[in-house]
């Protein structure tokens, strides 16, 4: 494990970023700087951030209530903040088992954190790369059954992988690795709306933040889903896919879809 001694704090991190934007403290100077730098360029960001973390808890809450899900594979954790995964999969269904990846050191710092779920389910953290998917599904294999439905979460992680081609077979990989019945939710950076802004929030992060990412259009998130059944709405933002009460009203650079595997042939 490496400690925080060896953290490049003057780099902005995206999980730190991310951390700062939904008011968390585990961020730095450099981090706090950027996310200002971005909030300038587009105010809706910091709305982003949250809209993507209340999908996330509408998503689960759906997977697990309504779906039947009983395990959730959450790659690209990031750092705990309020209602993580675990905590709103196990409140609707305690036994509830839910594996987080992640290969930030920072989170693994803070791994005890996401540990701490209900007695009657289980939470594990792993150490791994989606740029390696292989990896995850080995180390997931020790605590997930994958003869049994498993919902594979990557929300805000996919546009770190910027070759398309790479990012495509990382989904299939996963994908194929579970059974009928399992779900596959995304959340990605999208530039089909505020478009000039969102070119040059990519261009500042890649010049200044690690890691790189990549925006891609609506059309090219759904090609993730290739072979699922995606449900209502689709491809959407993420303040628009079935909204609650608190959903906000501004359409955010962060478009989502959630989709169902209905065959063994993926």
């Amino acid at each position: 494990m490496e400690s925080t001694s060896e953290l490049d704090t003057g780099t902005p991190h995206s999980a730190r970023l991310w951390n700062y934007w939904l008011g968390g403290t585990d961020n730095f100077a450099a981090d706090r700087e950027a996310g200002d730098v971005i909030a300038g360029i587009l105010p809706s960001i910091v709305t982003l951030a949250r809209e993507d973390r209340k999908f996330l808890r509408r998503s689960v809450r759906h997977l697990v209530g309504d779906l039947g899900i009983r395990q959730i594979l959450d790659i690209g954790a990031g750092l705990p903040t309020a209602a993580n995964t675990h905590e709103v999969a196990q409140a609707v269904a305690p036994e509830s088992k839910v594996v987080y990846v992640d290969n930030d050191p920072l989170v693994l710092v803070h791994a005890r954190a996401l540990l701490d779920g209900a007695p009657e389910g289980r939470t594990e953290y792993v150490q791994a790369d989606l740029a390696d998917p292989g990896s995850i599904l080995r180390a997931a294999a020790g605590i997930l059954d994958f003869t049994r439905p498993v919902a594979v979460t990557l929300l805000g992680i996919l546009h770190f992988l910027r070759d398309d081609e790479a990012a495509l077979n990382a989904v299939r990989t996963l994908v194929d690795a579970v059974p009928a019945g399992s779900c596959l939710v995304i959340a990605h950076g999208c530039d089909d709306i505020n478009t000039a802004e969102a070119g040059r929030i990519v261009d500042f992060w890649n010049e200044r933040g690690t890691p790189k990412i990549k925006y891609r259009s609506a059309e090219q998130i759904g090609r993730f889903f290739t072979g699922l059944r995606l449900l209502e709405p689709g491809v959407v933002p993420c303040n628009r896919w079935r909204p609650d009460g608190e959903t906000g009203d501004v359409d955010v650079n962060q478009f989502c879809g959630v989709a169902i595997k209905e065959t063994a042939a993926g």
